[in-house]
């Protein structure tokens, strides 16, 4: 019997993306709709597309080969649009490739988004359940593994409650809980693990270990916790623009990354098309820049000094009590530390529109490292948008020792008052007479 469990050779993945014609309106009313329709009947042999807009091919993956061997925890990590998250669906089947071919060993649990494989109308028992049977389980073997699923998932309160009244968090536990549970071969985790709280994603590292280490089972993990890849994984493979540009020790794939993200650093990003844990709403952000202390788009800064970042954003309707929080986060996966826009200015109350944005980062405690930007649109504690993983601009300081800043421990520098060394004079012998 072979030891593969998973074997991809020459995968690729196209979409056909639609561009509108310059001059023609987003929305459509009815009569437009109609009179479309009316003239793509008279047209039947052109081509699909051609009177709405042009279409353009994407390749999402192309030409992706490598193996996983069974029991391994292997790690998918790249920039935002490398193809991870495509590479997943295929592995787990919820999307057909355009070449190649995948070779899977096994059974599959997949969690690349909250609630995956959830029915909302159905209670959380009732899901327990459903996705044991998808998972080919019978219902023996289900309630065997159920008291530890609802435990893991500590919402044994909700149990009889249908799951499209969780919150987030309470969807999120008990979709892990289940897909760490109910003994698969082979567990895919996305980067949803980012939306639980600290100690949530602590003990879903803990359970993807036990699951790779001590049960034997593959683990797929895609995170950009580069911490939490260093203690889960084996191996990593690096994916940029669609294609593996490295597959081996965690270490070294990790450099890479850091590397590229360097590399490929721009000043402004785009952030309509960045990958969210859950899809926008209310409130949509649509750009960031980085600027230097003059105000001036930037790719490296100058430390010590202040990094300049302009937001801007959209509100779709009225928002009401709306703040807008940001965390940096270290290259290892650990959070900095975090602040709103709240704390100092209150809550804000917008029509809809465009809006624009600024804060300003001082650097002073910033090492000579990679770091990265995370921002939210929150009204009144409902998060309306949140990106993550946005790659600081890269901090240069002319008169630091880049090797001697890479060996200092922690993950910021912290500027400590030390006082000159001094002498201490002996203490006199004191005689003493007989």
């Amino acid at each position: 019997m072979s030891d593969i469990a998973i074997k991809v050779e020459g995968l690729g993945k196209k979409y056909l993306l639609r561009h509108q014609q310059q001059g023609r309106s987003r929305y459509k009313s009815l009569r437009d709709v109609l009179t479309d329709k009316a003239r793509s009947l008279l047209r039947l042999g052109q081509r699909n597309g051609q009177a709405n807009g042009t279409r353009e091919e994407f390749w999402a993956l192309k030409n992706v080969s490598f193996e996983i061997k069974q029991g391994e925890a292997v790690g998918i990590i790249g920039r935002n649009g490398a193809g991870k998250s495509t590479l997943l669906k295929l592995l787990s089947r919820i999307t057909e490739p355009t070449t190649g071919r995948i070779e899977v060993e096994g059974r599959v649990a997949s969690l690349l988004e909250v609630g995956t494989g959830f029915h909302p109308e159905l209670t959380g028992r009732e899901n327990i359940f459903l996705n044991g049977a998808i998972l080919g389980m019978s219902g023996a073997e289900i309630r065997k593994k159920f008291d530890e699923i609802v435990a893991f998932a500590e919402v044994e309160k909700f149990l009889d409650t249908p799951v499209k009244r969780y919150s987030s968090g309470m969807y999120m536990r008990l979709a892990f809980a289940v897909a760490a549970h109910l003994e698969p071969e082979i567990l895919i985790v996305d980067e949803v693990l980012s939306v639980g709280d600290a100690e949530f994603q602590k003990k879903c590292l803990g359970r993807m270990q036990n699951v790779a280490q001590d049960e034997g089972r593959t683990v797929l993990f895609v995170s950009h916790n580069l911490q939490a890849i260093r203690q889960l994984c084996e191996r990593v493979v690096l994916l940029k623009q669609g294609q593996v540009a490295f597959v081996g020790e965690p270490h070294l794939g990790i450099d890479g990354y850091l590397n590229q993200s360097a590399e490929d650093h721009s000043a402004t990003l785009d952030l309509t098309s960045y990958p969210r844990a859950r899809p926008p709403e209310g409130a949509r952000l649509l750009s960031l820049r980085f600027l230097d202390e003059q105000g001036r788009p930037a790719s490296r800064i100058a430390l010590p000094g202040s990094l300049v970042v302009e937001v801007r954003f959209r509100a779709d309707q009225p928002l009401k009590r709306l703040d807008v929080p940001m965390a940096v986060t270290h290259m290892e996966g650990l959070r900095v530390f975090s602040e709103t826009y709240a704390d100092q200015h209150g809550k804000l109350n917008l029509e809809p529109g465009e809006y624009l944005l600024r804060f300003s980062v001082p650097l002073r405690f910033f090492k000579l490292e990679s770091y990265f930007l995370g921002i939210g649109l929150f009204e009144d504690g409902r998060q309306g948008d949140f990106v993550d993983g946005l790659p600081l601009p890269e901090f240069v300081n002319q008169n630091a020792d880049p090797h001697t800043e890479s060996q200092r421990w922690g993950v910021v520098r912290i500027p400590v008052e030390w006082s000159e060394v001094q002498p201490v004079r002996p203490a006199l012998a004191t005689q003493t007479s007989l």
